[in-house]
C-alpha cells in the first residue's frame, strides 16, 4: 500500500524494450532497496529486481504496459517514487494500492494566484467514482477533487505540489495514470456496480 505522497521525483536512465514487456533503470537517492520490494512508479507499483547506489531497475509487463502510461516514458523523462507504506508511517495522503484503473489526459491548467487549477479526463467507466471533495491519484499524487462535470474533474495545485512533482511543468494532453479511491470501489462493489475492470468506454 502507498499514501500518494511523492518521496522524490527520478529520472528514466535507460529504457530496454522487449516482447515480453519493458525494463526500466531510475536514478534518484532513494537508498537502502531490498530486491524485491515495491516503489511506486508515477503511481504504479513495480517490484525493485536489481540496484546500486544512485538507481534501481524494474520491469513493466505488457499487461501494465497497456493499462498506464509507462510505455510512454522516453530517457530522461522525471517520474514520481513513492516506497510502500511502512506499519505505522502517517497516512498523510490517502490509501492507495498502485495498481492503475485508468489512463487519463490533463485537458486545461490555468493560474489561480499561487495556484494551478488543473482539469483532468477520465474514461467514461470511472466518472461515477469521482466525487467533489473525494481523494484520487494522479501519476501517484493523491489530490482532492474540487470540482466534477461529467467525465472531467478539477483540482487546485498548490505550489508545494507544483514544486515538488512533474505537475509543474505537464503540458495539455499529457496522459496520467489514475487510481480512483479504494473505498469508493467497494461500495460500488456492494451495491452490485461494474468495477473499474469494465471494458473501457
Amino acid at each position: 500500500m502507498f499514501t500518494g505522497l511523492i518521496g522524490q521525483v527520478g529520472t528514466i536512465d535507460d529504457l530496454e524494450r522487449r516482447d515480453d514487456g519493458l525494463s526500466i533503470r531510475i536514478s534518484c537517492a532513494l537508498h537502502s532497496y531490498e530486491l524485491g520490494e515495491s516503489i511506486a512508479v508515477n503511481g504504479t507499483c513495480l517490484t525493485v529486481k536489481s540496484f546500486t547506489e544512485g538507481y534501481f531497475d524494474a520491469d513493466a509487463s505488457p499487461e501494465t504496459l497497456d493499462k498506464t502510461n509507462l510505455g510512454d516514458l522516453k530517457e530522461g523523462d522525471r517520474v514520481h517514487l513513492e516506497r510502500a507504506l511502512a506499519l505505522g508511517d502517517r497516512l498523510g495522503g490517502h490509501l492507495v494500492t498502485g495498481h492503475i484503473d485508468g489512463v487519463g489526459a490533463l485537458v486545461s491548467r490555468a493560474p489561480e494566484g499561487d495556484y494551478v487549477r488543473a482539469s483532468f479526463e477520465v474514461p467514461q467507466r470511472l466518472a461515477p467514482f469521482l466525487a467533489p471533495k473525494g481523494s484520487i491519484t494522479v501519476n501517484g499524487v493523491s489530490l482532492t477533487v474540487n470540482t466534477v462535470a461529467g467525465t472531467r474533474f478539477d483540482v487546485m495545485l498548490v505550489p508545494f505540489t507544483l514544486d515538488e512533482t512533474t505537475f509543474g511543468d505537464m503540458a495539455n494532453g499529457a496522459r496520467v495514470n489514475l487510481e480512483v479511491d479504494i473505498l469508493a470501489k467497494y461500495v460500488a462493489s456492494l451495491m452490485g456496480r461494474p468495477g473499474v475492470d469494465a471494458t473501457e468506454g
